[in-house]
């Protein structure tokens, strides 16, 4: 991007490294950390080998703000976003904060409606309702 460009996320203009970076969501993130602190937990016997404080405060926050639990789910939400041709960056934002309406994906999301991607109002609301479902049945 340009020195001249100024960033604009709603409009998707975000910076190539930004757009050609792999997103992840909470849900994402809270698998491999808790993943990881059972590795931790089943090689270390010495109580003195304990998890930092920052790990630990970043797997609290992830679980708690992750919308699904089940990796299945999260792996169904990631597959269904992904074939919207979706940025990594518009597709975390949605899997994380799980719009109820078209307005609030929009709201949330500007880029989705005006990147020319042929995204109209049903087409998100489908998208939604897909993701409420996988919620749903979680």
């Amino acid at each position: 991007m340009s020195g001249e460009e100024e960033e604009n996320a709603a409009e998707l203009k975000i910076g190539d490294e930004f757009l050609k970076a792999k997103c992840l969501m909470n849900c994402e993130v809270s698998l491999i950390l808790e993943h990881k602190f059972e590795q931790l937990q089943q090689m270390s016997d010495d109580p003195m080998n304990q998890v930092s404080q920052v790990f630990e405060k970043s797997l609290q926050y992830v679980k708690r703000f992750s919308r699904y639990k089940n990796p299945d789910a999260v792996r169904q939400v990631r597959e269904l976003l992904s074939r919207y041709q979706l940025a990594e960056f518009e597709l975390c934002v949605l899997g994380n904060l799980c719009p109820e309406t078209v307005e609030e994906a929009i709201a949330m999301v500007p880029s989705i409606k005006s990147r020319g991607r042929g995204h109209d109002d049903e087409a998100i609301e489908k998208m939604l309702n897909d993701m409420s479902l996988i919620k749903k049945f979680e």
